[in-house]
């Protein structure tokens, strides 16, 4: 993984107001009309959303705050080592996006994944596990918070080395149009690896081939510690196709709804012939790059202030709440029994066995 020193303080730091918001005067992609490729519309239309999905949605992005909470606190016990990268106040993201894909669609991602693996449905003990480096981790407690891997999920990682998973993520999509099979493979990347070389040579080949590819830009302002504005001449990411001739958009992370529909757009757009998508979400981490970065190039007053009006969790309760689909009694007893989970993953997690030291000569080549 790429790493340096600190950078100053950012000069203009997010107006907490319009965070996740999309400019105004953003071009509205045409989505267009399917012009080749077997597959028909995505199944999960992003129509207008029930009181199943909501709950359900709500469900899923608690498991994820909280089970990123008890990682903090695992991490500050010494209980993880090495790196962790939290994935707290981007969690619409992980799961707006997983609620449109189809089985057999490809995730791959960087090193903040916790809140990927488990949108896409992996044990929070195999999760928790794997970061406290034990055996029933998914990677039998070698690979460690940036090396997760699940064949059954359709999750390929997990990768350490900034924007190495987007040239992947083009291979996962050209082994789709390879094989004919209608899949689509989401690549997740952040506004700091937006800035890599490879992204581009991993875009000019994926709209060349028109390869059913989705690439998420999650925009959570200050990549390693340098505000957007400070490190990109083009602070509009979505722009980033655009001498591609890839469609772009951007989108309100913050808002679940928004990046179901934007992403169901984006995924049709892919799945039937016409190529790459880009979606930027703009978003925001309440931590740190990683645990062990105090973030002294924001102010605490705006970590607070995005917080208290852009949440996506309290945004997406608050919808909850003014539709009727629940009263507040019932979404504290979804919260109870989320953190009953996480508090069972992480017993599980510190008592666990490690892994046999056989295992090290283990998973070193494929066998063929």
């Amino acid at each position: 993984m790429a790493r340096g020193t600190r950078a100053a303080p950012a000069k203009r730091p997010p107006d907490a107001s319009k965070v996740g918001a999309p400019k105004a005067g953003a071009p509205k992609p045409d989505a267009g009309k399917p012009v080749s490729g077997k597959a028909a519309a995505p199944r999960k239309a992003a129509s207008a959303s029930s009181k199943e999905q909501m709950l359900h949605w709500y469900r899923d992005m608690l498991l994820i705050r909280r089970f990123e909470e008890r990682a903090g606190q695992l991490y500050g016990m010494g209980l993880i080592g090495g790196f962790c990268h939290l994935y707290i106040g981007q969690e619409a993201i992980a799961v707006g996006m997983q609620s449109i894909a189809e089985e057999g669609d490809q995730i791959i991602t960087g090193y903040r994944d916790h809140g990927h693996m488990l949108a896409a449905g992996m044990d929070p003990k195999e999760v928790l596990s794997e970061l406290t480096g034990r055996a029933p981790g998914s990677a039998h407690g070698k690979g460690g918070s940036m090396h997760m891997f699940s064949i059954e999920k359709g999750f390929f990682g997990g990768h350490g080395i900034v924007g190495a998973q987007v040239p992947l993520g083009a291979g996962l999509a050209f082994a789709n149009r390879y094989r004919d099979n209608g899949k689509v493979s989401y690549t997740y990347f952040g506004d700091g690896a937006a800035n890599q070389g490879q992204v581009y040579e991993a875009f000019n080949m994926a709209e060349l081939w028109k390869l059913p590819a989705v690439f998420v830009i999650e925009n959570n302002q200050y990549a390693m510690g340098t505000s957007v504005e400070r490190a990109s001449s083009q602070v509009h990411l979505y722009r980033r196709g655009e001498s591609f001739n890839i469609k772009g958009e951007e989108v309100d992370g913050m808002d679940i709804e928004a990046v179901r529909v934007a992403g169901a757009r984006a995924a049709e757009h892919a799945r039937t012939g016409k190529g790459p998508y880009i979606l930027e979400m703009k978003t925001y981490r309440y931590r740190g790059h990683s645990m062990s970065d105090p973030a002294k190039y924001r102010t605490r007053e705006e970590v607070d202030q995005v917080r208290k009006t852009r949440d996506p969790i309290d945004h997406l309760r608050d919808k909850i709440e003014q539709r009727g689909f629940a009263s507040e009694d019932e979404l504290k007893a979804i919260d109870a029994d989320v953190k009953k989970i996480v508090a069972e993953a992480a017993e599980f997690a510190r008592t666990a066995p490690e892994p046999d030291p056989s295992e090290l000569y283990t998973d070193v080549y494929a066998e063929a």
